[in-house]
């Protein structure tokens, strides 16, 4: 495969995840900005919320100060902020509209429709939207391409790609989803352990769909340790770490055996997923979560790093 072609479906998945990831920061916001007001409480959840995006000073530099009529507008439709759902769908879109011959027609079709809903709701009189049926939308549509996407690709190089795009940006996102909670959300450390930080542990489980997993998986009260267990080293969990980063190691490993040569980025991913296999939840917090996530993300960057200049630079490394 052409890497110029790798690169637009790996970039095509990638801001799909995006997409997905501010739609789901979103209702961590507006969930955690109902609770009751400790120590600043909503004015510093919506903070939080940009600065696990990277987009607080930016956003501040075009609104002031942050309110939610705002902070929503910025992250849904400003399609000058490259992490807004907007700017990310077009960005999916267009990489797909280049390769579409690539891709079935049921996942250009799924892509192209969505693009087409999403100008929709940016035509719509902003005061006839709710920010839930926006955020459900963003998540319905990502939930639909990627059923396209499994039921209809060929399982081939291009399918490697694609997967490969969704589960590096996944490792990064969970990674800042949880890092906005345990290290941003709550006022000071004298409330680890209290209800408001019980509330926004559940808040942040139903963002990412993981109540449910976690209910099943863990008994008793929700707590920090088994949350990071589930969202870092559960296997069994679609969206840890763990689980992110071995799909990254197999699409890898795929490429490497269709290819018949070996990579510098599936060392690389190896490495990474030999290192977080052998951890406990007390390693982490012994290291400091915080510390981990940050730590976590740069490895994870380096996987995309070697994938860029392996596969899609076009320049064989």
């Amino acid at each position: 495969m052409l890497s110029r072609t790798a690169s637009h479906l790996y970039w095509m998945a990638r801001y799909l995840e995006r997409a997905e990831t501010t739609a789901r920061l979103l209702q961590v916001g507006a969930r955690n900005g109902l609770l009751p007001d400790i120590g600043g409480g909503y004015r510093n959840d919506w903070e939080a919320v940009l600065q696990a995006l990277g987009q607080l000073e930016p956003f501040r530099e075009k609104y002031g100060d942050p309110n939610q009529r705002n902070i929503e507008t910025f992250l849904f439709f400003d399609s000058s902020n490259p992490a807004s759902v907007m700017s990310c769908m077009a960005n999916a879109r267009e990489n797909a509209r280049v390769v579409r011959t690539a891709l079935t027609s049921q996942v250009w079709d799924a892509i192209n429709m969505s693009f087409q809903e999403m100008q929709e709701f940016h035509r719509t009189e902003r005061s006839k939207l709710m920010l839930n049926d926006m955020t459900d939308w963003a998540l319905r549509a990502g939930a639909l391409i990627r059923g396209a996407i499994g039921g209809t690709q060929l399982r081939d190089d291009g399918y490697r790609f694609i997967g490969l795009g969704y589960s590096i940006e996944r490792a990064d996102n969970t990674a800042r989803l949880l890092d906005v909670k345990y290290y941003v959300l709550l006022p000071s450390l004298s409330y680890v352990g209290s209800a408001l930080d019980q509330t926004q542990w559940a808040t942040l489980l139903r963002s990412m769909h993981a109540h449910r997993a976690f209910v099943w998986t863990y008994k008793g009260e929700i707590t920090a340790g088994k949350i990071a267990d589930l969202l870092i080293l559960n296997r069994q969990f679609p969206r840890s770490l763990l689980s992110a980063t071995q799909d990254s190691v197999d699409h890898l490993e795929a490429l490497s055996r269709g290819y018949k040569q070996p990579s510098r980025a599936s060392s690389v991913a190896r490495g990474l997923l030999g290192e977080i296999a052998e951890l406990t939840v007390e390693d982490v917090f012994d290291e400091g979560l915080h510390q981990f996530l940050l730590r976590f993300m740069r490895r994870n960057d380096q996987i995309a790093a070697a994938v860029q200049a392996t596969y899609l630079s076009g320049v064989p490394e």
